[in-house]
């Protein structure tokens, strides 16, 4: 399967995801952001950092990239797409998945492994590890606090599209939501970063599991 890591002004993460992902052993390529081409990758991962310095509101620049007309179309044709951090910031802004994404509950940037509990969700690529499988990685963000109105998190909740949970909220994410899926289960935003736990090294290899239905798809094929 071939990975396209997104590069946008003040991507700071895109180096891990290339590493993280050839390491899994995906064929990696970078998609630079105004080129308005996925060049036929499987599947667009957008990474971590702070696009356009996070001016105006974290994502809502980096939305308007050439790339992202694409990117969106890759989501459409029920491709898979994951957005990291600002990734997920990215993803909300282009409507692909619901919601906001506000600044963390006290206002401070949050830099620490937390625990993660895979939900039960709608199926699709990015249904990882088994329900109730606890995943120990880390997050790094200020802008990580997930939002809806009661009609979309109602929606959320019955489509089941509510990939992680937090097990103790580090941001006061709404419903202590850590990762999120649209209704096709092929688009995953995630606060955490899997790519920063690929390793016992690095004190955790449980990124790897959030990649498990597709490293099995691969596998198969």
């Amino acid at each position: 399967m071939k990975v396209g890591i997104v590069i946008f002004p003040g991507s700071n993460c895109d180096k891990d995801a290339y590493r993280f992902m050839g390491e899994l052993g995906f064929e990696t390529e970078w998609l630079w952001h105004n080129n308005p081409s996925t060049n036929g990758v499987d599947l667009v991962f957008l990474p971590g950092g702070f696009s356009y310095g996070d001016y105006l509101r974290s994502g809502a620049i980096a939305r308007f990239s050439p790339v992202m007309e694409s990117v969106i179309d890759h989501a459409l044709a029920d491709k898979p797409v994951i957005g990291i951090c600002n990734g997920f910031q990215i993803l909300v802004e282009s409507g692909l998945l619901p919601g906001a994404l506000r600044r963390n509950q006290g206002g401070l940037f949050r830099c620490k492994t937390v625990a993660l509990r895979k939900e039960e969700s709608c199926g699709g690529p990015w249904s990882g590890p088994p329900a109730g499988t606890i995943l120990q990685i880390p997050i790094a963000h200020m802008d990580g606090n997930w939002y809806a109105n009661e009609t979309q998190y109602e929606s959320v909740q019955e489509n089941n599209q509510v990939a992680y949970r937090y097990l103790e909220n580090p941001n006061g994410s709404l419903g202590d939501v850590a990762g999120l899926l649209n209704t096709s289960g092929n688009v995953l935003g995630m606060m955490p970063h899997p790519e920063r736990a690929g390793r016992a090294l690095l004190g955790s290899e449980d990124g790897r599991e959030v990649f498990a239905s597709i490293l099995h798809t691969t596998a198969r094929t």
